[in-house]
């Protein structure tokens, strides 16, 4: 099994970047076995949602690690949930370190929160930028967020680049710590 970790704005998505999501995950499905592929993500609001649900769709395994605070949320049938008792933050790490390779597909701090702590733990990330969010801010710091060089910080502006990035994570083509 592969895991697929995805930060993803937790408000209201503008439609273009709902599209995006969508895009990014039938692009994905069509170049992995959706069964040998699990979705990481940290709850079922926003585009979260969104994301979770063409995932399941399309056949994805999905793991939902919601925080303490949205462990409640009616989950969809099929997706996997882990309920860990933790603030916001700490089920970041949770999603950053169950993944293989981070899409950061637009968001706030917290999707800002996970691309760091990915950089921090050698975790590849693709950044999916142009939708006007704060994450966005992160490709000034591309392809490393410091002199450590701990991580590639990939920087693409859409669905089908993203796609290759992690693919190529996925079958070794870039390296994972």
């Amino acid at each position: 099994m592969r895991y697929v970790g995805i930060a993803a704005y937790s408000g209201k998505p503008p439609a273009r970047l709902v599209e995006a999501a969508r895009e990014f995950i039938k692009l994905l499905s069509n170049r992995v076995n959706p069964r040998e592929v699990t979705i990481v993500v940290g709850g079922y609001w926003g585009l979260m949602r969104v994301i979770v649900d063409e995932a399941l769709t399309c056949g994805f395994n999905v793991l939902v690690i919601p925080p303490l605070e949205q462990e409640r949320v009616k989950f969809p049938e099929g997706a996997i949930v882990v309920r860990t008792g933790t603030s916001f933050r700490v089920r970041s790490v949770f999603l950053v370190r169950s993944s293989e390779v981070l899409v950061v597909m637009s968001g706030g701090a917290g999707s800002m929160q996970e691309a760091v702590t990915a950089y921090t733990e050698g975790v590849p990330t693709v950044l999916l930028r142009g939708f006007d969010m704060p994450s966005d801010k992160l490709a000034a710091l591309a392809p490393y967020l410091d002199e450590r060089r701990l991580a590639e910080v990939k920087v693409v502006r859409n669905p089908e680049d993203a796609v290759n990035y992690v693919v190529s994570v996925l079958s070794g083509r870039v390296r994972w710590a």
